[in-house]
């Protein structure tokens, strides 16, 4: 089975800036990263890495944070 092609330089960047602004919206809301996922029900190393922009959540994954927060989805992506 063929290896997954690394995903371009640009779609890496964004990665890292929907992660930035994650965390900024976390923060604005006084919440840690174990508030989120105690509310979320996402793993702490997981969050972690969408955080620094490592991995690319699933739609699910990103409605489970933005519920957890209590914002709206279209937040996390600005």
């Amino acid at each position: 089975m063929p290896r997954p092609t690394q995903p371009s330089e640009r779609v890496l960047a964004r990665r890292r800036e929907v992660g930035e602004q994650i965390r900024r919206v976390r923060e604005r809301q006084n919440l840690t990263q174990s508030d989120v996922c105690g509310r979320s029900g996402i793993d702490v190393a997981t969050y972690s890495r969408i955080e620094q922009g490592h991995s690319s959540p699933k739609l699910d994954t990103l409605i489970r944070i933005a519920d957890a927060m209590d914002v709206d989805l279209a937040e996390l992506a600005r």
